[in-house]
């Protein structure tokens, strides 16, 4: 039997896609300057409204109205820009810190409309149906979120709403600032969208790039499209034979068919506790004692949702309006034990420090400073290994006897062997490789010699006729070292190298330093490291 024909309409139907869904976007202009503006470390100037550039790879990435004024736009290079603003307050580029400040923000606007999605820090989209419905109106309900915005100081806000959350974000950005709202009428994005520049579908962020590695715009100018509507007057079939689906996707963009929703974010759960202390309290035993029902909450709370804490916070508040706040680390993980004593210990610390916490404590937070799956933290089917086991040991003698009871020697950065060798309390974070390789001018290449003295110890460089060595203006010595006595006992030096100065502190009169280093190997075969400061030898360590 053979089958009945296919239809041909029925062969070429196109796909279904979903229809757009009404988008509201938020776009904050520059938000880089303002994340670095409201950061406790950011510099007077810029906070007293300077000229204000964010760099990245030399090349301006935002920058503030002063700065536009002068001349400064994106996408110059830094000595263009500070060609035409000598003044610009040069800032490099940090996304972490963008984001660290973007995100209370969008804490705030989830207040209001929750469902935010975040696109970026600086842009965020979320469905406009919901807050229209509430505030009665879609425009009504853009106006809210600015209203509330503005109360937390954060102005300049554009708000576009749109089919779809590309258009809704080019209606943000084509907003003015008389005009913060754009909102495009249901069913004329594409028509909305037809007058803008190709450019913008390469250039919006959190939009899937092309086949040609994100260069459609660049070709399709090339081929005589310069406008979002000559790229939606294309065929598909032809789009997606030259660009494939990404093309495909953009060609849905620019013809206004946004068929991707808003994808809202989950709020992180209120991990962190707090506990206040009415009256206050002065002894760490007794605020250590309130801590522990808090403490098996927090821990609680993260297994709840399948984290460990591996970097603790503590802040402290004092009954004067003192505040103390430290970042703990741990080998593994956190648990309720070792929060505690994590708050004893830095009460500990505060009480050595003599008077920088003079009045009882009134409140204790504690929060999760870094997470990690709890899964990366289970235990082995047969036990602890020998690595838990010996973290188990010495954090007991820890909480027994204090922070700085246990200490683990770490090379951190200096010119002189005994300063590199730096303690560090068991759990906290070792010195790091990008710390060490901090310029040390005059410091002592690898390989170091293995065994270092705590203090140099003194000895005496002669030469052939017994005379003591020493090392002139010119870094020329008097004669040619012949015989070393060290430990009571006189070697013959076969074998030598240097001097390397080393100064220290020369604007100092008080603690400033010049000696020379010398490498030199006896007849016995010991290489040494010495130092030769002020005429006087000495041993900084050897060669084993």
């Amino acid at each position: 039997m053979n089958a009945p024909p296919r239809s041909p309409e029925r062969a070429s139907a196109p796909r279904t896609e979903r229809s757009p869904t009404r988008s509201l976007v938020l776009w904050f202009p520059d938000w880089p300057v303002t994340a670095y503006l409201r950061e406790p470390s950011a510099t007077a100037a810029a906070k007293a409204g300077a000229p204000t550039a964010v760099f990245e790879r030399n090349v301006v990435i935002a920058c503030s109205s002063a700065a536009r004024d002068q001349g400064v736009r994106r996408g110059q290079r830094r000595r263009d820009a500070q060609a035409v603003c000598p003044r610009l307050v040069v800032i490099a580029a940090d996304d972490a810190r963008d984001h660290r400040a973007f995100s209370p923000v969008v804490t705030q606007i989830e207040q209001l409309a929750p469902g935010v999605q975040i696109v970026r820090a600086g842009l965020c989209a979320l469905r406009a149906r919901g807050p229209a419905r509430y505030y009665g109106g879609e425009a009504e309900a853009a106006h809210v979120l600015l209203a509330v915005l503005a109360e937390q100081g954060i102005t300049g806000v554009r708000v576009g709403v749109a089919d779809g959350p590309f258009a809704a974000e080019q209606a943000a950005r084509a907003a003015r600032a008389d005009a913060p709202v754009r909102v495009v009428p249901e069913g004329e994005s594409a028509s909305f969208l037809a007058p803008l520049p190709i450019s913008v579908i390469d250039a919006s962020p959190g939009m899937p790039s092309a086949a040609a590695g994100g260069e459609l715009a660049g070709l399709l100018s090339r081929l005589g499209v310069h406008t979002l509507g000559g790229f939606a007057a294309m065929e598909v079939d032809r789009v997606r034979e030259r660009f494939s689906e990404p093309g495909v996707r953009k060609h849905a963009l620019a013809s206004g068919r946004d068929s991707h929703p808003v994808q809202p974010r989950t709020p992180p759960p209120e991990l962190h506790r707090s506990v206040a202390f009415e009256p206050p309290l002065e002894l760490a035993e007794q605020i250590a004692f309130g801590m522990r029902i808090a403490a098996d909450e927090f821990v609680a709370g993260l297994g709840a949702v399948d984290l460990v804490c591996t970097e603790l916070r503590v802040e402290l508040t004092g009954d004067r309006g003192e505040r103390s706040e430290r970042v703990w680390l741990h080998p593994a993980s956190f648990d309720a034990a070792a929060v505690v004593d994590r708050v004893r210990w830095q009460l500990a610390a505060l009480r050595e420090a003599q008077g920088t916490f003079g009045s009882g404590v009134t409140g204790v937070r504690i929060s999760p400073e870094a997470v990690d799956e709890a899964s990366h933290h289970v235990r082995g089917l047969f036990g602890a290994g020998p690595d838990e086991r010996v973290h188990h040991a010495l954090s007991r003698v820890q909480a027994m006897l204090g922070h700085r009871s246990v200490v683990t020697p770490v090379i951190g950065g200096g010119r002189w062997l005994a300063e590199r060798q730096v303690p560090v309390p068991w759990g906290d974070r070792a010195v790091t490789a990008k710390e060490r390789s901090r310029p040390w001018p005059g410091s002592l290449p690898d390989p170091l010699p293995a065994t270092v003295f705590p203090e140099p110890r003194l000895v005496e460089v002669t030469d052939i006729a017994g005379s003591v060595v020493s090392v002139g203006e010119r870094e020329v010595l008097s004669a040619p070292p012949a015989h070393l006595e060290a430990a009571g006992r006189r070697r013959r030096i076969d074998a030598w190298a240097g001097p390397w100065p080393i100064s220290e502190r020369g604007w100092d009169p008080l603690r400033g330093r010049r000696a020379h280093r010398f490498q030199i190997v006896d007849a016995e075969g010991a290489a040494w490291l010495l130092i030769c400061e002020a005429g006087e030898w000495r041993a900084e360590g050897r060669y084993d």
